[in-house]
């Protein structure tokens, strides 16, 4: 007893107590973080997908996507990242920019999926998600509305036509981007995009979010959509159209009456 009352005393308890701590955090953090993409794909594919990062993408990000001067670390970004970024041909980046823009994709589906499966070894982040999470069939474009208008509308026009940021960003039009592409965009935040983990916009939220944009696809009721801008291109009709009709009907009685 007086040996295990000694052991409490001691001014290293704390410390170990700490470090005990995080090593059980840590490990059930591994455990429960979504890494499917590395677990459900064979080791030949990622193999094939460690070849083709080194021979494209190391020169930016490191050999093992340890990250460089020139390219951030990719442990921990997960699958998802890497399948948003190339997909929508991003990556490769060409230049340093502001952002990348969106470019002709240089690889097919599966070496994609090779590529993210071996990052996704690097360390857990979030995975591609199923073609159940992501079918806008399954979504509620009425409550996606709300969603989209409370957390993204200010950037992207409140029916995903983009918009104008500082510093030479701006955020993309989402007429193009595939259901995968607008979920894995909310998981991991890319360019000036803020992360949408699942406690901010749940996975229901999410697939309603996409539903939502889905349908601005289809032709407007009201006919010319004026590049669904918004206020700004209705305004300048209205200029153009309503001022302009006026000046030509001025024109027009004073030509008459001289």
């Amino acid at each position: 007893m007086n040996a295990l009352a000694s052991t409490r005393r001691s001014r290293y308890a704390p410390a170990v107590l700490v470090l005990l701590a995080l090593i059980i955090t840590g490990g059930f953090y591994a455990l429960m973080s979504p890494s499917a993409d590395a677990s459900s794909a064979s080791a030949s594919d990622i193999e094939d997908g460690r070849r083709l990062f080194q021979a494209n993408c190391a020169t930016c990000h490191g050999t093992q996507g340890q990250g460089t001067d020139v390219g951030p670390s990719l442990v921990g970004v997960g699958a998802a990242s890497v399948y948003f970024q190339v997909s929508t041909g991003r990556m490769p980046m060409a230049n340093n920019s502001a952002q990348a823009p969106v470019k002709p994709v240089l690889f097919d589906d599966e070496e994609t999926s090779r590529m993210a499966a071996w990052v996704a070894t690097l360390g857990p982040g979030p995975s591609v998600p199923g073609a159940e999470a992501v079918d806008p069939e399954l979504g509620d474009p009425a409550n996606g509305m709300l969603l989209f208008r409370t957390n993204c509308a200010m950037c992207h026009n409140a029916v995903g036509a983009g918009g104008a940021l500082s510093e030479g960003k701006y955020a993309p039009p989402l007429w193009d981007s595939t259901p995968t592409q607008i979920y894995t965009a909310m998981l991991t935040g890319p360019q000036a995009m803020p992360v949408f983990n699942d406690s901010s916009v749940t996975p229901e939220g999410k697939r309603d979010i996409i539903a939502y944009l889905i349908e601005q696809r289809e032709t407007s009721p009201g006919g010319l959509s004026l590049g669904s801008l918004g206020p700004v291109s209705e305004g300048i009709w209205a200029w153009v159209i309503g001022i302009g009709g006026l000046i030509g009907i001025a024109v027009w009685v004073g030509a008459k009456s001289s």
